[in-house]
Order: structure tokens, then C-alpha cells, then sequence
């Protein structure tokens, strides 16, 4: 079985992607952890996110990067994550790595922004996850806080619509919603609702295939 979890920054994807997997005994990758690897590692090593061919070569030391790395999680790197994000070159680099995670058995979780789409348009449930930019911008901000990290609402708000405009207006696998996708806005929901009815969708889903 194979769970595609989409949508913007801070909609809550990862976190209901997280619990996907464990509801269902299935192993997780965060998708966009692997983009800010990369960022991460140009950001050490003083390379130009305006450059493709420099964000290119940057794939290459992606298995250096440890995962539980908090400076994965900043708002630099997410910047240029999310810059790098749309550079076709890059895309195509994590692709084989995210489909080889995604085709081993019994199935696996994939959150990302073009995993219902592109990495796995064939998964047996595929949920788009999403909430005002506003209502993400909140979440952020306070999710900043809570890691001892600066913060201001404003400043993430603006960068929220930024990623957004980057994210659906990229040549290179856009975000958009899968048209098999279940539609799952968690603006006004508690994450133990959004998770619920996460794992009802999807179950739903499955007994439709059965």
C-alpha cells in the first residue's frame, strides 16, 4: 500500500503523513527533507542557490546530511529549499531516491509536493493537505518559537506566500492537486482531527479498491 501526501509549507502534511505510517505499519519519508538537505549543504559549503548547475551538485552530498539535523528545520534552509525546489535538474536527482523508497514492499508514506502526481501518481491513496496561508503562517511561527528560533508573523506570512507562489508556479512538477486526490483542509481542525480524518480517507480508499 502506498499513501501520497500532499500540499504547501506548514498545511500539516508531515505530521499527518507521520501518523499515516504508524496507523498503518508502513516506513515514512519526508520528502522535503531531501531538498532541504541539499539547501543545507549548499548553505555550508557558500553555494549560490541562484545557480541550478551549483544546486545539482549539491544532491551528491545529500546521504552526508545527518537527518536529525536541527538546522534542517530553519527558516534559511527552507528558503532555499524552496528555491532550489524548482530547478528541473534538481528534481530529477531526488526522484530515483524517492521512488525506490516509495516501491519497496509492504508499501510506504511520502509526503512532499509532487508525490501524488509525479514520484507516485499510481498510489492507492492519495490526500491533499492544505489550510489558509494565514492559519500555516500561525503554525510556523509558533513552531520557530517552540525550537527557540526567531520568529515574527509578518516576516512568515510573507515567506508562506512566497513558497506558495514558487511552489505552483514552478515549470518542474508544480503543486497542484492530484485529480484522485482527497481534498483535506485543516484551517479550522485540531491535529488529532486532521489525523482522523487522514486515516479516514484513506481507509475509505482502500475499501473502495478491496
Amino acid at each position: 500500500m502506498l499513501i501520497a501526501v500532499d500540499g504547501p509549507a506548514a498545511s500539516g502534511k508531515g505530521t499527518i503523513a507521520r501518523a499515516l505510517a504508524k496507523h498503518f505499519g508502513l516506513p515514512h519519508m519526508d520528502t522535503g527533507m531531501l531538498y532541504r538537505s541539499v539547501a543545507l549543504t549548499m548553505f555550508r559549503f557558500g553555494g549560490d542557490p541562484a545557480s541550478e548547475f551549483e544546486a545539482v551538485r549539491a544532491c551528491e552530498g545529500v546521504a552526508q546530511i545527518d537527518p536529525t539535523d536541527p538546522e534542517l528545520r530553519s527558516e534559511v534552509v527552507g528558503s532555499i529549499a524552496s528555491r532550489i525546489s524548482t530547478y528541473a535538474g534538481v528534481r530529477a536527482a531526488l526522484l530515483e531516491r524517492q521512488r525506490n523508497f516509495a516501491s519497496q514492499a509492504p508499501g510506504a508514506v511520502l509526503d512532499g509536493r509532487d508525490i501524488g502526481t509525479v514520484v507516485a501518481p499510481n498510489a492507492t491513496a492519495k490526500l491533499f493537505v492544505t489550510a489558509s496561508p494565514e492559519v500555516r503562517a500561525r503554525r510556523r511561527a509558533a513552531e520557530l518559537l517552540a525550537r527557540g528560533m526567531p520568529a515574527h508573523l509578518e516576516d512568515v506570512l510573507i515567506d508562506i506566500r512566497a513558497r506558495d507562489d514558487r511552489d505552483t508556479h514552478r515549470d518542474a512538477a508544480p503543486l497542484v492537486q492530484a485529480a484522485d486526490a482527497d481534498l483535506l483542509d485543516t484551517s479550522d481542525m485540531e491535529i488529532d482531527e486532521a489525523i482522523a480524518a487522514a486515516i479516514e480517507l484513506v481507509e475509505r480508499k482502500i475499501a473502495a479498491l478491496a
